[in-house]
């Protein structure tokens, strides 16, 4: 038999938390750019912030990916994951946007950068959430629609692929802030659309209705390590000491090898000022 499905068993609890944490990645992920772009930083500096950014955007989308799945559920069977999978969605959605982000972050956002770059990250961040709904054991036989899950990964690639242009071409701190809750509207869009390609077949239907106790608790303590990363970047994006004491303001205007111009850079002579955390 169909099981019947629900995203929402905890009411908008969680699709709120879980647009939040995608936009607190997001934020942080745009902001930790920015920093690497400024002008003098040192090339370990430079790799330090982007290397940030790119941890904090990849725990803020694998992060709003299981604070929903906390909602999700299966009528008539309770759901476990297996750890190992779980692990590995979280070390994919990290890589990816690692890729993306120094992709884009070194070569600038030209047409052909920003594209594979978008791509391989957004194909990337699909393949976290199908590896963590891999990951899944409801009881019975997952099934999937063909049409919504490719629909979900094309969302996945526009959301990575505005994302990563946002990251080198948005400045401001409040641009910024709006480029997150827009990136964050993307992130979870493609969630809930993916889920929505979801169906599960149970041959024996029990009663049970809701998460476990079990379940909750190895949701919880998955998410635990991610959520803590988040904040400490947080804290380290709001006290840089460079920021704080009012030095070295002013973006990157260095012109590459290979000509155009590098993520932060002006074409006129005039660079752009730094514009908060």
């Amino acid at each position: 038999m169909t099981a019947t499905l629900t995203d929402f068993h905890y009411g908008a609890v969680t699709p709120v938390i879980s647009y939040l944490m995608a936009c607190l990645g997001s934020a942080l992920g745009l902001r930790c750019t920015v920093r690497s772009m400024r002008r003098g930083a040192q090339q370990s500096r430079r790799i330090g912030w982007l290397s940030l950014g790119a941890v904090a955007l990849g725990c803020g989308i694998w992060t709003m990916h299981f604070v929903a799945m906390i909602g999700f559920s299966v009528n008539g069977a309770v759901v476990h994951y297996d750890t190992r999978l779980t692990l590995l969605s979280l070390a994919v959605a990290i890589a990816v946007v690692a890729i993306g982000v120094f992709l884009v972050g070194y070569r600038g956002a030209r047409p052909a950068v920003l594209g594979t770059a978008g791509l391989i990250t957004g194909l990337g961040v699909a393949a976290m959430h199908y590896i963590g709904m891999a990951a899944m054991d409801a009881g019975g036989t997952i099934r999937y629609d063909t049409v919504t899950v490719a629909l979900s990964v094309l969302i996945a690639v526009v959301a990575a692929t505005a994302a990563l242009w946002a990251a080198v071409s948005v400045r401001g701190l409040w641009a910024s802030l709006g480029a997150s809750l827009v990136m964050g509207v993307a992130v979870t869009g493609m969630h809930y659309t993916g889920m929505a390609a979801v169906s599960v077949h149970l041959e024996h239907a029990g009663t049970s209705s809701q998460s476990s106790v079990g379940l909750m608790s190895f949701l919880l303590a998955m998410l635990a390590g991610p959520v803590a990363v988040l904040v400490l970047a947080a804290v380290i994006v709001m006290f840089d000491p460079e920021m704080v004491l009012g030095n070295d303001e002013q973006f990157r205007a260095v012109r590459p090898a290979t000509g155009g111009f590098t993520p932060g850079q002006s074409p006129s002579p005039v660079s752009h000022r730094y514009e908060g955390p």
